[in-house]
């Protein structure tokens, strides 16, 4: 497997997590009151998803000695 189908499968695994959690959290019941940890953990849980996503697509900065940090643009010779 190639580096880009490894993360294709990865974002398909949390496509499908998230929208478990998201369907659980449709089906809990009403009320919800503001100390209810399981459902805290489903909010929790979905947010950690959002957020690998984003980690997946997001441009990742590699520093080398002609750019050592992001705002140093590209140097060109």
């Amino acid at each position: 497997m190639t580096y880009d189908s490894h993360l294709a499968t990865a974002r398909a695994a949390l496509l499908r997590a998230r929208e478990s959690i998201q369907a659980e959290l449709r089906a809990y019941p009403t009320p919800v009151s503001g100390c209810d940890a399981q459902y805290n953990h489903l909010i929790g849980q979905r947010g950690s998803i959002s957020a690998a996503l984003l980690a997946l697509e997001a441009p990742r900065f590699v520093a080398t000695p002609r750019t050592p940090e992001p705002a140093a643009g590209v140097e060109s010779r």
